[in-house]
């Protein structure tokens, strides 16, 4: 009974570093394998377990604290574990797989090594199996000569693994490898190896460089280090944890694997597929050395590509029934691979069309986009002009190195139809063949990577329904209501810009004459251009009314004095649309925004140090100004103070000098005569006998 329940339960799987890339993606697809019906293979297998369970309960350690909604797909996370803590979840699981098939550190080789010979220790004590798997890299492989030296293209089989050599760099992993092998004999502890190609998908790794570089289309051509003519053994990363979920769940008797598709494919042919479902379409050969200058790959990521290899996996093909997400390799499936990528890292791209009458902004708002998002302006003018010059360089023989004679041919005759429909039209294509140009512009990788900002155009319901409708209509259904379009260059949002007319007038007429040349804003040209926009916007069926029946309904944003910057304009914009939905800024852009912002901080503390001194001087002179105010104040107190005592003084003067100081001099004049033995008493008696009494 107890066996039973042992064997029904999900089982507990440890994986490491489970916050990188390699695995992450297997910890993420064991964790949502539902044990189900499979043919018996090697071993009997156990009870499925009841519908809609897990199979598998993973916990992993990470090397960094990531947060929980990253990691959901985990039971447990255990962050930097101890060896003592990393023991005791060890020996907790049935399963332990060890990745150091990317990338991986000597100490992450010197982990693994531990971790099986602990276990290895400990397994007398394990009441059931305990299994321990390791996931190798082909390139404990890279050395291996085929038995026919005189062919390069031989295969290499699976059973072959006896005599398999490593790349000088990888024999700690091809040591660790026997030591798995050697150890893992018993029916307690049972070891097996997984040697597994380069791995793809999900958003890529290894091979992420090559996606990158196609969907920003930095180049004109992907580049290709070395000659890529070596054949690459790989496995989408989701077959790689389909591989692991099998060898759980069946315990093959043979213990050493490998896990490649069935692809035979060269870097060459890898990367130029990339670049033709992705980027520019073309590839240029570059020496490995250029690697390190252009800062692409790493030297030890270079090795893993320079492998030169073609591998027969019967293993996994005839004993195993995988659900291959990938089994014919990248080359065969790189539309999905491709699309796979762009969902996994959210590289979608973001579609605007911005409509209103003329001299409302729509050019500076589609700029201020085109910067935010980091999509593409596409304005009509620029398009046609873009389109002449492109035929008039095939035509001329300066793309004669990437163009074939029947591609001039077809350009010559599309330059003349082009010239010939706009003398026609004075100077101005017809609709149709507007649409035509637009519609190419619109599906070229760039607006298809990144996106766009339609900027003005289309301007009627006729022209949108030429540009954006699907190709086919003679097989549409008109009896719909919702019309048909493309839905791969049709707009996700389309935003009418409004304004009145005296508004627009006055800030026509506040233009430079130049200015207002160049934006066709001058009076003869304005009044024209805002009656006829008007006129389109009263018809009975109007540009937005298009879009409206396509269900993309348009937002109105009024355009006022009040926003001269459109600020607002843009907030409203941002907040319907969302946030950028792509890379962002290179490295070299980020480090010259770094030193932007740097420069700003130095001068806004600059601007900071002289507003304070300036303050500080400000303070010390109106301190100084309010002390000379003080000193002067003081002193004019101290003058009318003196004022006041002597105006106050007069009267008693004027008293002594007519009753006192007469009798006084008298008194002093006749003491001075006698001379009396006691001055003092001799005046005294003369003032009291001789006093006046004031009249």
């Amino acid at each position: 009974m107890a066996d039973t329940k042992q064997q029904s339960r999900p089982k507990r799987i440890f994986i490491n570093d489970v916050d990188r890339y390699s695995s992450r993606h297997i910890a993420k697809f064991l964790s949502t394998c539902g044990s189900g019906g499979r043919p018996e293979q090697a071993e009997a297998q156990p009870p499925s377990s009841p519908p809609g369970e897990t199979a598998f309960h993973v916990v992993g350690t990470s090397s960094a604290s990531t947060s929980g909604d990253e990691e959901s797909f985990l039971l447990e996370r255990h962050p930097s574990p101890t060896r003592d803590e990393l023991l005791k979840q060890l020996l907790e699981c049935d399963v332990v797989v060890y990745n150091i098939s990317e990338k991986c550190t000597q100490r992450e080789i010197e982990e693994a090594t531990w971790a099986v010979t602990a276990l290895h220790a400990e397994m007398e004590n394990y009441k059931s199996q305990k299994m321990f798997i390791l996931v190798s890299t082909v390139m404990t492989w890279a050395m291996t000569k085929p038995h026919n030296l005189d062919k390069t293209d031989v295969l290499i089989r699976e059973e072959d693994f006896k005599r398999r050599r490593p790349h000088p760099s990888f024999k700690s992993h091809y040591d660790l490898e026997k030591l798995v092998l050697r150890l893992g004999k018993k029916s307690t502890f049972r070891g097996y190896v997984v040697a597994c190609g380069l791995q793809y998908g999900k958003g890529e790794s290894l091979f992420h460089y090559f996606f990158k570089t196609s969907w920003l289309m930095q180049f004109p051509e992907v580049p290709l280090f070395g000659q890529g003519t070596n054949f690459v053994p790989v496995i989408h990363v989701c077959d790689l944890g389909s591989v692991l979920q099998q060898i759980i769940e069946l315990k093959p008797k043979t213990r050493y694997i490998l896990a490649v598709d069935d692809s035979k494919n060269t870097l060459e042919d890898i990367v130029k597929t990339i670049s033709n479902t992705l980027g520019p379409g073309k590839m240029k050969k570059l020496p490995e050395l250029e690697a390190s200058v252009m800062k692409a790959f790493k030297p030890e990521e270079l090795e893993y590509l320079s492998i030169n290899l073609c591998l027969d996996a019967f293993i996994i093909r005839d004993s195993f029934s995988l659900s291959w997400t990938s089994d014919a390799g990248m080359v065969e499936n790189m539309e999905r691979i491709v699309d796979e990528y762009k969902d996994t890292r959210q590289l979608l791209p973001i579609r605007i069309f911005l409509v209103g009458p003329p001299a409302v902004g729509k050019t500076t708002v589609a700029q201020k986009l085109c910067s935010h998002y980091r999509i593409h302006h596409i304005k009509i003018k620029e398009v046609m002009e873009e389109k002449v010059t492109q035929l008039e360089e095939i035509v001329s023989g300066s793309q004669l190195e990437h163009v074939g004679a029947e591609e001039v041919s077809a350009a010559h005759k599309q330059l003349e139809d082009l010239n010939k429909v706009m003398e026609m039209n004075a100077a101005r294509p017809d609709d149709r063949l507007l649409a035509d140009i637009l519609h190419e512009k619109l599906n070229s990788k760039p607006c298809s990577n990144q996106g766009f900002v339609l900027d003005g155009f289309p301007e009627t319901y006729e022209q949108a329904k030429l540009i954006f409708s699907e190709d086919d209509t003679e097989n549409q259904d008109f009896t719909l209501k919702q019309p048909e379009c493309n839905k791969n260059i049709a707009p996700e949002h389309v935003f009418a810009l409004n304004a009145a007319d005296d508004f627009l007038t006055k800030r026509v007429q506040g233009l430079p004459q130049r200015k207002a040349e160049n934006m066709r804003c001058t009076q003869e040209e304005f009044i024209p251009r805002l009656t006829r926009y008007r006129q389109l916007s009263s018809a009975e069926e109007t540009l937005l009314d298009y879009f409206d029946e396509l269900e993309i309904h348009p937002e109105h944003i009024e355009v006022t004095t009040a926003d001269p910057e459109y600020t607002d304009v843009m907030k409203k914009i941002t907040e319907t649309v969302g946030i950028p939905k792509n890379y962002g800024l290179s490295p070299e852009e980020e480090e010259e925004e770094d030193r932007k912002r740097e420069e700003r901080r130095k001068q806004n503390l600059a601007a900071e140090a002289a507003d304070k001194k300036r303050r500080k001087e400000a303070a010390l002179a109106e301190m100084a100004a309010q002390y000379e105010e003080w000193r002067e104040n003081l002193s004019e107190l101290k003058r009318q103070e003196r004022e006041l005592l002597e105006a106050r003084s007069l009267p008693l003067r004027n008293f002594l000098m007519t009753y006192v100081m007469p009798t006084l001099t008298q008194a002093l004049s006749d003491c001075c005569k006698i001379k009396p033995e006691d001055p003092v008493n001799f005046v005294a008696e003369y003032l009291l006998r001789n006093s006046q009494e004031p009249a």
